[in-house]
Protein backbone atom coordinates (compact mmCIF):
# COMPACT_ATOMS: atom_id res chain seq x y z
CA UNK A 1 0.00 0.00 0.00
CA UNK A 2 1.18 3.37 -1.26
CA UNK A 3 2.44 5.53 1.97
CA UNK A 4 -0.07 8.37 1.15
CA UNK A 5 -3.10 5.81 0.86
CA UNK A 6 -2.06 4.86 4.00
CA UNK A 7 -1.53 8.06 5.60
CA UNK A 8 -5.25 8.59 4.02
CA UNK A 9 -6.78 5.95 5.82
CA UNK A 10 -4.97 6.69 9.02
CA UNK A 11 -6.67 10.29 9.14
CA UNK A 12 -9.70 8.71 8.05
CA UNK A 13 -9.96 6.45 10.91
CA UNK A 14 -9.47 9.11 13.27
CA UNK A 15 -12.25 11.25 11.77
CA UNK A 16 -14.74 8.79 12.22
CA UNK A 17 -13.45 7.68 15.82
CA UNK A 18 -13.60 11.16 17.04
CA UNK A 19 -17.06 11.34 14.92
CA UNK A 20 -18.31 8.49 16.83
CA UNK A 21 -17.14 10.26 20.14
CA UNK A 22 -18.67 13.13 19.84
CA UNK A 23 -22.22 11.35 19.05
CA UNK A 24 -21.37 9.40 21.84
CA UNK A 25 -20.58 12.44 23.93
CA UNK A 26 -24.01 14.06 23.32
CA UNK A 27 -25.84 10.89 23.61
CA UNK A 28 -24.61 10.50 27.07
CA UNK A 29 -25.05 14.19 27.90
CA UNK A 30 -28.54 13.97 27.12
CA UNK A 31 -29.24 10.94 29.33
CA UNK A 32 -27.14 12.58 32.21
CA UNK A 33 -29.31 15.72 31.77
CA UNK A 34 -32.67 13.49 32.10
CA UNK A 35 -32.10 11.57 34.40
CA UNK A 36 -31.07 15.21 36.57
CA UNK A 37 -34.62 16.36 35.12
CA UNK A 38 -35.93 13.26 36.87
CA UNK A 39 -34.60 13.91 40.39
CA UNK A 40 -35.08 16.88 40.23
CA UNK A 41 -38.45 16.52 39.77
CA UNK A 42 -38.56 13.71 42.24
CA UNK A 43 -36.65 15.75 45.21
CA UNK A 44 -39.45 19.19 44.61
CA UNK A 45 -42.61 16.51 44.59
CA UNK A 46 -41.26 14.86 47.88
CA UNK A 47 -41.12 18.54 49.20
CA UNK A 48 -44.63 18.77 48.90
CA UNK A 49 -47.24 18.31 51.54
CA UNK A 50 -49.60 15.82 50.09
CA UNK A 51 -52.02 17.28 53.06
CA UNK A 52 -51.50 20.91 50.71
CA UNK A 53 -55.31 22.09 49.42
CA UNK A 54 -52.69 22.92 46.59
CA UNK A 55 -50.64 19.70 46.00
CA UNK A 56 -52.71 18.82 42.71
CA UNK A 57 -51.61 22.41 41.41
CA UNK A 58 -48.00 22.61 42.49
CA UNK A 59 -47.52 18.98 41.54
CA UNK A 60 -48.63 20.04 37.87
CA UNK A 61 -46.34 22.75 37.86
CA UNK A 62 -43.40 21.07 39.00
CA UNK A 63 -44.50 17.95 36.10
CA UNK A 64 -45.10 20.67 33.72
CA UNK A 65 -41.32 22.11 34.17
CA UNK A 66 -40.51 18.29 33.74
CA UNK A 67 -41.67 18.20 30.34
CA UNK A 68 -40.56 21.64 29.52
CA UNK A 69 -37.06 20.78 30.43
CA UNK A 70 -37.22 17.37 28.23
CA UNK A 71 -38.54 19.30 25.13
CA UNK A 72 -35.37 21.59 25.45
CA UNK A 73 -33.23 19.60 26.15
CA UNK A 74 -34.60 17.13 23.00
CA UNK A 75 -34.71 20.07 20.86
CA UNK A 76 -30.99 21.17 21.80
CA UNK A 77 -29.93 17.48 21.46
CA UNK A 78 -31.59 17.36 18.29
CA UNK A 79 -30.14 20.83 16.97
CA UNK A 80 -26.56 19.66 18.01
CA UNK A 81 -26.90 16.29 16.02
CA UNK A 82 -27.93 17.62 12.81
CA UNK A 83 -24.88 20.17 12.81
CA UNK A 84 -22.71 17.48 13.81
CA UNK A 85 -24.33 15.09 11.10
CA UNK A 86 -23.76 18.37 8.82
CA UNK A 87 -20.48 19.06 9.53
CA UNK A 88 -19.50 15.74 9.03
CA UNK A 89 -21.06 14.92 5.83
CA UNK A 90 -19.79 18.38 4.29
CA UNK A 91 -15.96 16.98 5.58
CA UNK A 92 -16.78 13.77 4.46
CA UNK A 93 -17.57 15.14 1.13
CA UNK A 94 -14.89 17.65 0.72
CA UNK A 95 -12.33 15.22 1.63
CA UNK A 96 -13.63 12.98 -1.04
CA UNK A 97 -13.75 15.63 -3.89
CA UNK A 98 -10.05 16.45 -2.89
CA UNK A 99 -8.59 12.98 -2.73
CA UNK A 100 -10.76 12.59 -6.58
CA UNK A 101 -9.54 15.78 -7.60
CA UNK A 102 -5.52 14.69 -6.52
CA UNK A 103 -6.07 11.19 -7.88
CA UNK A 104 -7.28 12.48 -11.42
CA UNK A 105 -4.73 15.42 -11.20
CA UNK A 106 -1.57 12.67 -10.62
CA UNK A 107 -3.25 10.35 -13.56
CA UNK A 108 -3.30 13.80 -15.60
CA UNK A 109 0.34 14.24 -14.74
CA UNK A 110 1.60 10.42 -15.16
CA UNK A 111 -0.76 11.12 -19.01
CA UNK A 112 0.63 14.28 -19.61
CA UNK A 113 4.32 13.16 -19.11
CA UNK A 114 3.74 9.99 -21.50
CA UNK A 115 2.12 12.30 -23.57
CA UNK A 116 4.88 14.82 -24.41
CA UNK A 117 7.76 12.18 -24.02
CA UNK A 118 6.32 10.00 -26.65
CA UNK A 119 6.09 12.73 -29.73
CA UNK A 120 9.30 13.79 -28.79
CA UNK A 121 10.97 10.63 -28.42
CA UNK A 122 9.80 9.39 -31.92
CA UNK A 123 10.43 13.28 -33.64
CA UNK A 124 14.08 12.50 -32.07
CA UNK A 125 14.79 9.26 -33.01
CA UNK A 126 13.01 9.90 -36.70
CA UNK A 127 15.32 12.92 -37.07
CA UNK A 128 18.19 10.97 -36.01
CA UNK A 129 17.76 8.14 -38.45
CA UNK A 130 17.56 10.53 -41.33
CA UNK A 131 20.96 12.43 -40.38
CA UNK A 132 22.60 9.03 -39.92
CA UNK A 133 21.01 7.08 -42.83
CA UNK A 134 21.23 7.90 -46.59
CA UNK A 135 17.53 6.38 -47.58
CA UNK A 136 14.79 6.48 -50.31
CA UNK A 137 13.20 9.40 -50.70
CA UNK A 138 10.19 7.47 -50.12
CA UNK A 139 11.57 5.94 -45.98
CA UNK A 140 12.29 9.73 -45.87
CA UNK A 141 9.07 11.27 -46.58
CA UNK A 142 7.41 8.79 -44.59
CA UNK A 143 9.36 9.48 -41.66
CA UNK A 144 9.11 13.32 -42.15
CA UNK A 145 4.98 12.61 -42.16
CA UNK A 146 5.26 10.68 -38.81
CA UNK A 147 7.64 13.73 -37.42
CA UNK A 148 4.85 16.12 -38.30
CA UNK A 149 2.34 14.26 -36.81
CA UNK A 150 3.82 14.15 -33.60
CA UNK A 151 4.85 17.79 -33.62
CA UNK A 152 1.05 18.32 -34.80
CA UNK A 153 0.11 16.20 -31.66
CA UNK A 154 2.27 17.77 -29.19
CA UNK A 155 0.80 21.21 -30.33
CA UNK A 156 -2.87 20.43 -29.73
CA UNK A 157 -1.72 19.06 -26.58
CA UNK A 158 -0.30 22.72 -26.15
CA UNK A 159 -3.03 24.22 -27.00
CA UNK A 160 -5.85 22.24 -25.05
CA UNK A 161 -3.55 22.99 -21.94
CA UNK A 162 -2.93 26.61 -22.34
CA UNK A 163 -6.38 27.70 -23.60
CA UNK A 164 -8.00 25.38 -20.73
CA UNK A 165 -6.12 27.93 -18.27
CA UNK A 166 -6.55 30.65 -19.77
CA UNK A 167 -10.45 29.91 -20.04
CA UNK A 168 -10.49 28.85 -16.28
CA UNK A 169 -9.01 31.74 -15.03
CA UNK A 170 -10.68 34.19 -17.11
CA UNK A 171 -7.85 35.41 -19.19
CA UNK A 172 -9.36 33.87 -22.56
CA UNK A 173 -11.64 36.63 -24.22
CA UNK A 174 -13.18 35.15 -26.96
CA UNK A 175 -13.28 37.39 -30.63
CA UNK A 176 -17.11 36.68 -32.25
CA UNK A 177 -16.81 36.73 -35.99
CA UNK A 178 -19.07 35.63 -38.75
CA UNK A 179 -17.55 31.98 -39.31
CA UNK A 180 -18.36 29.73 -42.35
CA UNK A 181 -18.58 26.82 -40.18
CA UNK A 182 -18.85 24.56 -43.35
CA UNK A 183 -14.90 25.77 -44.27
CA UNK A 184 -14.07 25.61 -40.80
CA UNK A 185 -14.76 21.68 -40.20
CA UNK A 186 -14.18 21.18 -44.11
CA UNK A 187 -10.74 22.44 -42.92
CA UNK A 188 -10.13 20.68 -39.88
CA UNK A 189 -11.30 17.22 -41.55
CA UNK A 190 -8.91 17.65 -44.19
CA UNK A 191 -6.02 18.46 -41.78
CA UNK A 192 -7.02 14.87 -40.42
CA UNK A 193 -6.47 12.81 -43.87
CA UNK A 194 -3.20 14.45 -44.11
CA UNK A 195 -2.30 13.31 -41.13
CA UNK A 196 -3.69 9.68 -40.88
CA UNK A 197 -4.20 8.64 -45.00
CA UNK A 198 -4.50 5.19 -43.60
CA UNK A 199 -7.49 6.11 -41.88
CA UNK A 200 -11.02 5.99 -42.74
CA UNK A 201 -12.82 9.43 -42.16
CA UNK A 202 -16.35 10.25 -43.99
CA UNK A 203 -18.09 13.38 -44.09
CA UNK A 204 -21.40 15.16 -45.45
CA UNK A 205 -21.04 18.82 -44.99
CA UNK A 206 -23.55 21.36 -45.80
CA UNK A 207 -22.33 24.22 -48.02
CA UNK A 208 -22.05 27.87 -46.37
CA UNK A 209 -23.54 27.32 -42.70
CA UNK A 210 -22.48 30.33 -40.96
CA UNK A 211 -22.51 30.62 -36.58
CA UNK A 212 -20.77 33.39 -34.48
CA UNK A 213 -18.08 32.55 -32.42
CA UNK A 214 -14.21 32.18 -32.07
CA UNK A 215 -12.32 30.60 -35.01
CA UNK A 216 -9.77 29.47 -32.96
CA UNK A 217 -11.85 27.61 -29.72
CA UNK A 218 -14.17 26.17 -32.71
CA UNK A 219 -11.59 24.62 -34.58
CA UNK A 220 -10.30 23.29 -31.39
CA UNK A 221 -13.36 21.44 -30.49
CA UNK A 222 -13.96 20.05 -33.46
CA UNK A 223 -10.92 19.08 -33.56
CA UNK A 224 -10.60 17.44 -30.44
CA UNK A 225 -13.91 15.12 -31.00
CA UNK A 226 -12.11 13.89 -34.40
CA UNK A 227 -8.73 13.22 -32.55
CA UNK A 228 -11.29 11.58 -29.61
CA UNK A 229 -13.28 9.28 -32.56
CA UNK A 230 -10.02 8.39 -33.93
CA UNK A 231 -7.95 7.60 -30.74
CA UNK A 232 -10.97 5.19 -29.34
CA UNK A 233 -11.62 3.58 -32.53
CA UNK A 234 -9.79 1.08 -34.36
CA UNK A 235 -7.64 1.57 -37.52
CA UNK A 236 -10.53 -0.20 -39.78
CA UNK A 237 -13.20 1.46 -38.51
CA UNK A 238 -14.68 4.76 -39.79
CA UNK A 239 -15.22 7.82 -38.28
CA UNK A 240 -17.70 9.88 -40.03
CA UNK A 241 -18.09 14.43 -39.66
CA UNK A 242 -21.56 15.36 -40.52
CA UNK A 243 -22.57 18.69 -40.57
CA UNK A 244 -26.49 19.86 -41.07
CA UNK A 245 -28.81 22.56 -40.30
CA UNK A 246 -32.46 22.60 -39.38
CA UNK A 247 -34.39 25.03 -37.53
CA UNK A 248 -31.73 28.06 -37.43
CA UNK A 249 -29.68 25.38 -35.52
CA UNK A 250 -26.20 23.91 -36.99
CA UNK A 251 -25.53 20.38 -35.91
CA UNK A 252 -21.91 19.11 -36.20
CA UNK A 253 -21.93 15.01 -35.50
CA UNK A 254 -18.71 13.28 -34.88
CA UNK A 255 -19.66 9.27 -34.91
CA UNK A 256 -17.10 6.49 -34.31
CA UNK A 257 -17.33 3.19 -33.99
CA UNK A 258 -15.56 2.34 -31.31
CA UNK A 259 -16.45 0.42 -27.55
CA UNK A 260 -18.57 3.30 -26.63
CA UNK A 261 -19.80 5.13 -23.72
CA UNK A 262 -22.09 3.70 -21.02
CA UNK A 263 -25.04 6.07 -19.93
CA UNK A 264 -23.21 6.50 -16.49
CA UNK A 265 -20.50 8.23 -17.89
CA UNK A 266 -21.97 10.24 -20.54
CA UNK A 267 -21.85 13.54 -18.81
CA UNK A 268 -18.71 12.37 -16.77
CA UNK A 269 -16.52 12.81 -19.67
CA UNK A 270 -16.70 16.38 -19.86
CA UNK A 271 -14.97 16.77 -16.66
CA UNK A 272 -11.30 17.92 -16.61
CA UNK A 273 -9.06 14.86 -16.08
CA UNK A 274 -11.69 12.21 -16.33
CA UNK A 275 -10.95 9.71 -18.59
CA UNK A 276 -13.34 6.52 -19.24
CA UNK A 277 -12.35 3.18 -18.73
CA UNK A 278 -9.87 1.63 -15.62
CA UNK A 279 -6.87 4.11 -15.32
CA UNK A 280 -4.63 1.20 -15.15
CA UNK A 281 -6.21 -1.04 -17.86
CA UNK A 282 -7.04 1.76 -19.95
CA UNK A 283 -5.06 2.16 -23.50
CA UNK A 284 -5.92 4.87 -25.22
CA UNK A 285 -4.00 7.99 -25.54
CA UNK A 286 -4.85 11.12 -23.56
CA UNK A 287 -5.28 13.70 -20.80
CA UNK A 288 -9.21 13.72 -19.67
CA UNK A 289 -8.55 18.04 -20.83
CA UNK A 290 -10.11 17.13 -24.91
CA UNK A 291 -13.40 16.97 -24.05
CA UNK A 292 -13.83 18.75 -20.47
CA UNK A 293 -12.48 21.79 -22.93
CA UNK A 294 -14.81 20.92 -26.11
CA UNK A 295 -17.25 21.34 -23.40
CA UNK A 296 -15.96 25.03 -21.92
CA UNK A 297 -15.67 26.05 -25.45
CA UNK A 298 -19.30 25.18 -26.92
CA UNK A 299 -20.58 26.47 -23.06
CA UNK A 300 -18.89 29.95 -24.27
CA UNK A 301 -20.67 30.31 -27.30
CA UNK A 302 -24.26 29.53 -25.83
CA UNK A 303 -24.46 26.08 -27.50
CA UNK A 304 -25.08 22.46 -26.48
CA UNK A 305 -22.74 19.25 -26.61
CA UNK A 306 -24.11 15.85 -25.58
CA UNK A 307 -23.20 12.27 -26.65
CA UNK A 308 -25.54 9.29 -28.16
CA UNK A 309 -24.67 5.54 -29.01
CA UNK A 310 -24.05 4.77 -32.48
CA UNK A 311 -26.11 1.80 -34.49
CA UNK A 312 -24.51 -0.72 -34.15
CA UNK A 313 -21.93 0.32 -31.76
CA UNK A 314 -19.92 3.58 -30.77
CA UNK A 315 -20.46 6.65 -30.26
CA UNK A 316 -21.55 10.23 -31.73
CA UNK A 317 -20.56 13.46 -30.29
CA UNK A 318 -23.27 16.06 -30.90
CA UNK A 319 -22.51 20.06 -30.85
CA UNK A 320 -25.82 22.15 -31.56
CA UNK A 321 -24.74 26.31 -32.19
CA UNK A 322 -27.14 28.90 -33.50
CA UNK A 323 -27.13 29.08 -37.00
CA UNK A 324 -26.64 32.93 -38.69
CA UNK A 325 -29.43 33.47 -41.16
Amino acid sequence: MPAKSKKIRIIFFIYWILLLYIIAALVWWFIALSRQNEQMTSFKLQDLKKDDLQYQQKAAVIDKEKKRKTAQYIGEGSIFFLLIAAGAIFVYRAVNRELKLSRQQQNFMMAITHELKTPIAVAKLNLETLQLRKLEESQQQRLIQNTLQEANRLNALCNNMLVSSQIEAGGYRLTYEEIDISDLVRSCLNDFVTRFPQRKLQSQIAEELFVKGDTMLLQIAINNLVDNALKYSLKENKVTINLSAHKNVVEIQVADEGPGISDLEKKKVFEKFYRAGNEATRLAKGTGLGLYLTSKIIQAHHGEIYIKDNDPKGSIFIIQLKQLV
